[in-house]
């Protein structure tokens, strides 16, 4: 569009003759609507340069000097323009793709995490695992605490997920009091141990107001899935059945659960 915009330009000049030259200021303007700052700055240089080629377009010297400081000095102030509503739009994304309370990246961007780790695993570059993590009692808190405390307790796990991720693990908030883990690990045993780990690093730092706080977990490998709402369904049903557990432990799909006392013991000190 900006290619047809900046020829159809030049051509018109060149039918019309001088008469067109107020119309070359508009286009140079709108080149930067249409296509990015550097895109749109290489088109009107370009256009410039063809028009000057034009030896009908101007009567004098005085006025190709003119035309040419005319459409630097546009040309500058639209370029300017442009990076600064490229900035401003970089700026919202990035806002967007935030939740405001925990300051973790928010549904929108794990979405976007999931399907890049599913297309990672159909072309068999990098294994991932998922967790789920959520807070036990969560309704009792807002309801004896007030949401205050709630907020509170929502954003301190999410400090406390975001100390144990390592470099190239992510953690996001779902939504509510649930979080999502995406972790690269290679068997599902690895995926306990991250688990674990979690749930142990919950378990002895996040308290409320009524006192600890807990959360379940449940967790799934990424294999053959095509969508990653597949494989977070996997996810979601080893949640449901860690709740049914009790509470305050973890389940991972399609590995067997180990003994009540083998959960309860410290996990490693990394996440796998």
């Amino acid at each position: 569009m900006c290619a047809t915009n900046s020829l159809g330009c030049a051509v018109a000049c060149y039918v019309i003759g001088p008469a067109s030259l107020p119309w070359v200021y508009l286009v140079l303007m709108t080149n930067f609507f249409i296509a990015g700052p550097r895109q749109a700055l290489a088109f009107n240089l370009l256009l410039t340069f063809v028009l000057l080629l034009q030896p009908h377009l101007f009567a004098l010297p005085i006025d190709r000097m003119s035309a040419s400081v005319a459409a630097a000095l546009v040309t500058l102030f639209a370029y300017l323009f442009g990076l600064r509503v490229s900035s401003d739009h970089q700026v919202l994304e990035k806002l967007a793709s935030l939740d405001a309370l925990t300051g973790l990246p928010n549904r929108r961007m794990m979405e976007s995490a999931l399907e890049e780790a599913v297309a990672l695993q159909r072309i068999g570059k990098r294994n991932h695992g998922l967790l789920i993590a959520d807070i036990d009692h969560f309704k009792e808190v807002n309801d004896t605490h007030g949401h205050a405390a709630g907020d509170a307790a929502i954003a301190d796990l999410a400090a406390i997920l975001k100390f144990e991720m390592r470099r190239h693990d992510k953690v996001f908030r779902f939504g509510g009091e649930e979080f999502v883990v995406l972790l690269e690990v290679d068997s599902h045993e690895d995926l306990r141990a991250a688990g674990e780990r979690l749930r142990q690093a919950v378990r002895s730092a996040l308290r409320g107001p009524g006192g600890r706080i807990t959360v379940s977990l449940g967790g799934a490998m990424v294999g053959d899935e095509v969508r990653w709402q597949e494989w977070f369904s996997l996810a979601d049903e080893a949640l449901y059945q860690a709740k049914n557990k009790g509470r305050d432990s973890s389940v991972i799909a399609g590995l067997a659960a180990p003994d009540r006392e083998q959960e309860t013991q410290s996990a490693p000190e990394q996440v796998p």
